[in-house]
């Protein structure tokens, strides 16, 4: 499902990703002879240096603070297998403040005065670099919205997911008729509502009214009373888990029956330790291989973060992962653009890509056309009765209503 907008929390979700190339190159990994002298921004003969934008305070802060283990975990993987082409991957990072005046401020400067190679970027504040960044042609991947789609230096394994896939969800949970929770009152999030709205009443659900809400002035008593008026028998929260919990938590008091609930964020083993009982019965949409899967490509993902990432106690959070993702797309468009990479050709070869899955993370993607076409399958969890665990509700669910 598209993670929708900007939250307190940051409700986009949003992600990334490996790629199998149509050139037939191994993963990345260098070895061999020894790295060409190259002349590109942040190439050294045995070094490539990239840059890391991530909201580390402000609005998004508290939904992106595991991102940048997620980068570490993957670089550190990378550098442990050779690197690329022999060069060892180093980065520098700058928080951007959950500002798009601040995320210009901190690409410029990462850009400009650091002189990267590339961003991975883990925010929803890109707005304020996107165009700098394209007139210059430097490579991005991460959270990439679908107006961006006609920037060719902009990568992300997900531009949009289809919102009927979201829709066949709560259909098929029982739900008739659906309420919007939203934190906050941004644009893009309310366009976000907007766009499931539409897509909602086209596989036959009701929508009702959305709902803004803010913990420090509005009563949940009072949304659960709006819900009862409205008719609304499920929820779907473009907000924070802990106004999720809030909400419902209101609504069981006063007896609303509420069939599904879907949040667009929380998908986090640290959520259930702080709300695991208050959000039983929630449920996420996925779009990476749910942890509780457990073969081997979410096994790789867990080493890695436990070896290089070992600050964080949780792997399973939903923005590492994300990170990890976007980090993991960047490497592969390195890894194309050959022995002495420059900016033209990682770009140019990345957008061959037919069949991009992220080592078995992700559903397989042609990073030539997804920027226009929306993401259609993609799997649901939920929290467990006891609000212990998650369990996957549907490993692979799409927009036109078939499962596997």
């Amino acid at each position: 499902m598209r993670l929708g907008g900007l939250t307190r929390r940051l409700s986009v979700a949003a992600v990334a990703a490996l790629a199998v190339a149509v050139t037939g190159c191994s993963s990345t990994g260098g070895g061999g002879d020894s790295p060409a002298a190259c002349n590109s921004p942040g190439v050294t003969p045995d070094q490539v240096k990239i840059g890391f934008v991530y909201s580390d305070s402000g609005t998004g802060s508290s939904s992106l603070s595991s991102a940048r283990a997620g980068l570490d975990a993957r670089i550190g993987l990378a550098n442990q297998e050779g690197g690329v082409h022999g060069r060892r991957i180093a980065y520098e990072w700058r928080d951007d403040g959950s500002s798009a005046t601040e995320d210009a401020r901190a690409t410029t400067e990462l850009v400009r005065d650091r002189s990267v190679f590339g961003l991975v970027t883990a925010t929803a504040f890109l707005s304020g670099s996107v165009e700098s960044l394209a007139a210059q042609k430097i490579p991005v991947s991460g959270l990439i919205q679908p107006a961006w789609a006609n920037y060719p230096n902009l990568f992300s394994f997900m531009y949009e997911v289809a919102p009927e896939t979201a829709g066949r969800y709560l259909q098929l949970s029982g739900a008739k008729k659906v309420a919007f929770l939203v934190t906050g009152s941004g644009a893009f999030t309310l366009q976000a509502v907007e766009r499931y709205k539409a897509a909602f009443g086209r596989v036959g659900l009701a929508t009702a009214d959305t709902i803004s809400f803010a913990r420090s002035t509005d009563s949940p008593a009072q949304v659960a009373q709006r819900l009862s008026g409205m008719g609304a028998d499920a929820l779907v929260g473009f907000s924070t888990p802990e106004d999720l919990a809030d909400v419902l938590g209101a609504a069981r008091a006063a007896n609303v029956r509420i069939v599904s609930s879907l949040s667009l964020t929380g998908y986090d083993r640290n959520v259930l330790h702080q709300l695991g009982p208050s959000l039983a019965g929630v449920s996420f949409g996925v779009n990476f291989k749910p942890f509780e899967v457990g073969d081997a490509p979410i096994q790789r993902y867990r080493d890695a973060m436990t070896r290089f990432a070992p600050e964080t106690v949780v792997p399973e959070q939903q923005f590492a992962m994300y990170a990890y993702l976007y980090t993991d797309l960047f490497l592969r468009g390195l890894e194309l653009a050959g022995d002495c990479p420059t900016r033209e050709a990682f770009i140019g070869g990345l957008r061959k890509v037919t069949s991009y899955d992220a080592g078995g993370l992700i559903e397989p993607v042609n990073l030539g056309t997804n920027a226009t076409q929306p993401l259609q399958c993609n799997a649901f969890v939920r929290i467990d009765q006891t609000g212990n665990a998650f369990e996957v509700a549907n490993r692979r669910l799409c927009a036109d209503g078939s499962s596997s």
